[in-house]
């Protein structure tokens, strides 16, 4: 029955869901096996007719329905999302020894014995997202952003016909894989990005430098249906389920095949470091037959149990690391040298080049590192030069072709002075580095106040590096506290070019909303020398409050594992600085966090640690993880000696039997749940 009352004949009804079935068929064999059964015309007509039917009977359209990829209005911004399991990024090998270095880690961190397998996959270059299936169906999707978080760009990613809508459940049980994520890379063809670019320039249109960036632009349009005449492709191979324990990598991308998903075909397991080393060789010699662009090889450790026991370090995973390919090489012309300064005072020296093109972008500038690079090197200015890409990615001067050297280069002599402020630069005894160790700088202070509003710090939307700019030219901006004073000057920010009322007042609530950053966050923003992100993660673990860690001493500080010698001196010498010490009194009076959040926890798991095997069923092991934690125990995956408890569903693995073995108490699920409300 429809909205006015009036009966609808199940034939329609019937028909629409047949339609809708065919149709995922017809993409899932074009897009996905690449092996078209029917006409484009005749597609089309399928299409034709379920479109008519649901613009007669608009209440039955579905969120799943192949008209739904290209719909909804344009969005002014993407929401932030947290990834329930951190994306996390991949530690760099770039030659064989390294790859036998990875192996011998990865063999001493695990139980002698051990049997270690590897899955190998290409490393496409492209855009890394995260994809949510409630109930069978594509519920959002997420880039990777930081590796917390990142946004949420689910329009976009519907219009992408390689990426299935609802999952296929012909060859699995559905109770697994009824709530899963999926990982993947959305990439572009480089002749769909040849034929895009081509079409860019007779529009008059600034052409794209690569399809990697392409991609990327892509994915950031705001309106929908301008992705959807992008053309995006896409690759799965992650697999994350919150009802089904899993084994294996390789087993995952059969899985996800199954499931409907778009697998490259060019993977492996390999049974040795060996077979690893000829598949990375072979592709590399390979890598320019295929139709879209690589950089690489992912190695993976293939058992999910291993990987869970070599963990991860600051934010990559031990269990797998990326070969790069060896990088292309470009010859140009160094220009000039010119001199950055960073927001902790080091100088770094950047070359200035005739524009060149190499491994698909244009390349103009150049990393030169420090000043003793240059002098070892010997690069002069005017010298023709060989650049290559490290890692495919950052830009760096590698030699001088010294037989086109001439007589009009010039030596490049280290400067003594700052290039800013004009304060005498010093070398501390046993670093390269120089520094101008002016705090005032200018350009020190904005480095600084972009680092505090910077998305892995305070996140400060609407204050990027040119508002700062700006900002600290007029004379309203001088340290973060100033930040949390700029509501004070509203009225003549609104009266600032360029600015108006309401971005004034968005960029103040988004100041406003800053105060709620975690105790860690603002730890890493106020920017204490060699404190990253991990590291002011690991030291809020360690120290409840700012107080605590003012009071610490360098032997103190190296009882955390990742803090040594030069991070300890670090944090003692910061806090031995008046200027500092104001600048936290100040913050703190704006209302920033500088204490870790007190949970409100029943402590009757305190001490005891949980593991889950097999498939629950009256919930997702995500909601039996939020029991456990909120009565303040923790859940791991792996089964060992210190294991309190064992939790086991329907179809157990291994882990059940590991658990008897070491008499670990085990508990039905039903005996969990009388604990927890005990």
């Amino acid at each position: 029955m429809n909205q006015k009352g009036n009966i609808v004949s199940p034939e329609i009804i019937k028909r629409i869901e047949e339609l809708k079935e065919l149709i995922h068929q017809h993409d899932y064999n074009y897009y996905i096996l690449n092996e078209p059964i029917i006409s484009d015309r005749e597609y089309d007509l399928l299409m034709k007719e379920l479109m008519d039917l649901e613009n007669k009977y608009p209440f039955l359209i579905t969120p799943d329905s192949p008209t739904q990829r290209v719909g909804g209005e344009p969005t002014k911004e993407f929401p932030v999302v947290i990834h329930e399991v951190p994306m996390l990024s991949l530690s760099n090998t770039y030659s064989i020894e390294e790859l036998f270095d990875f192996h011998r880690r990865v063999k001493e961190s695990l139980p002698e014995g051990e049997k270690i397998e590897y899955t190998v996959e290409l490393k496409i270059d492209g855009v890394a997202v995260s994809l949510k299936y409630r109930n069978g169906l594509f519920i959002q999707g997420v880039t990777r952003g930081d590796g917390t978080r990142g946004d949420d760009i689910t329009n976009n990613l519907r219009t992408i016909r390689s990426l299935p809508l609802r999952i296929n459940f012909r060859e699995v049980k559905r109770i697994h894989f009824d709530d899963i994520e999926v990982r993947g890379e959305v990439y572009m063809n480089r002749e769909d990005f040849e034929l895009l670019n081509r079409e860019r320039t007779r529009l008059g249109e600034k052409p794209f430098a690569n399809p990697r960036n392409a991609t990327a632009g892509t994915l950031k349009l705001q309106d929908p249906k301008l992705v959807a005449e992008r053309p995006l492709n896409l690759y799965c191979y992650y697999l994350r389920s919150n009802t089904k324990e899993l084994h294996t990598q390789f087993e995952n991308l059969t899985i996800l095949k199954s499931l409907g998903f778009k697998v490259n075909p060019n993977h492996k397991l390999c049974f040795s470091i060996e077979e690893v080393i000829d598949f990375c060789k072979e592709w590399e010699e390979k890598r320019e037959t295929l139709p879209y662009d690589i950089d690489g090889v992912v190695v993976k450790v293939n058992d999910l149990g291993q990987q869970e026991i070599l963990g991860n370090v600051a934010k990559f995973p031990r269990w797998a690391t990326a070969f790069k390919f060896e990088s292309k090489k470009a010859k140009t012309k160094l220009k000039a040298i010119t001199l950055q300064v960073g927001r902790l005072g080091t100088i770094t020296p950047v070359a200035e080049l005739e524009p060149v093109f190499l491994a698909g972008t244009t390349v103009s500038r150049a990393t030169l590192h420090n000043f003793e690079e240059i002098q070892r090197k010997d690069i002069r200015i005017g010298d023709t030069v060989i650049i290559e890409k490290g890692g495919d990615i950052i830009p760096k001067i590698v030699e001088v072709v010294l037989d086109e050297r001439t007589s009009k280069t010039i030596p490049f002599e280290i400067p003594d002075k700052c290039p800013v402020c004009g304060t005498k630069l010093y070398n501390p005894t046993g670093e390269v580095a120089y520094y101008c160790p002016n705090s005032d700088c200018l350009e020190q202070v904005k480095q600084r106040l972009v680092h505090f509003a910077s998305r892995g710090a305070m996140d400060i939307e609407g204050l990027g590096e040119a508002v700062i700019d700006k900002f600290v030219n007029l004379g309203f901006l001088n340290s973060p506290a100033d930040i949390y004073r700029l509501k004070e000057r509203k009225s003549e920010l609104i009266k600032l070019e360029g600015f108006g009322e309401k971005s004034i007042n968005n960029l103040l609530q988004a100041i406003e909303n800053s105060k709620n950053r975690p105790f860690e966050r603002v730890l890493f923003a106020i920017g204490i020398r060699h404190v990253g992100a991990s590291v002011a993660k690991d030291i809020v673990a360690h120290y409840f409050s700012i107080d605590e860690l003012m009071k610490a001493s360098e032997e103190e500080l190296q009882k955390i594992p990742e803090i040594g010698e030069t991070i300890s001196k670090s944090i003692v010498s910061f806090f031995n600085n008046d200027s500092n010490l104001i600048l936290i009194e100040e913050l703190k009076k704006s209302g920033l966090k500088f204490e870790r959040e007190k949970k409100a926890v029943s402590y009757k798991f305190a001490g005891k640690t949980f593991v889950i095997t097999g498939t629950l069923k009256s919930m997702t092991r995500n909601k039996a993880k939020e029991l456990i934690e909120k009565l303040g125990g923790r859940i791991t995956d792996n089964v060992s000696s210190k294991t309190s408890y064992v939790i086991v569903g329907e179809e157990p693995g291994t882990k059940y039997d590991k658990a008897k073995n070491l008499n670990i108490p085990i508990l039905k699920e039903e005996e969990f749940l009388k604990m927890v409300k005990d």
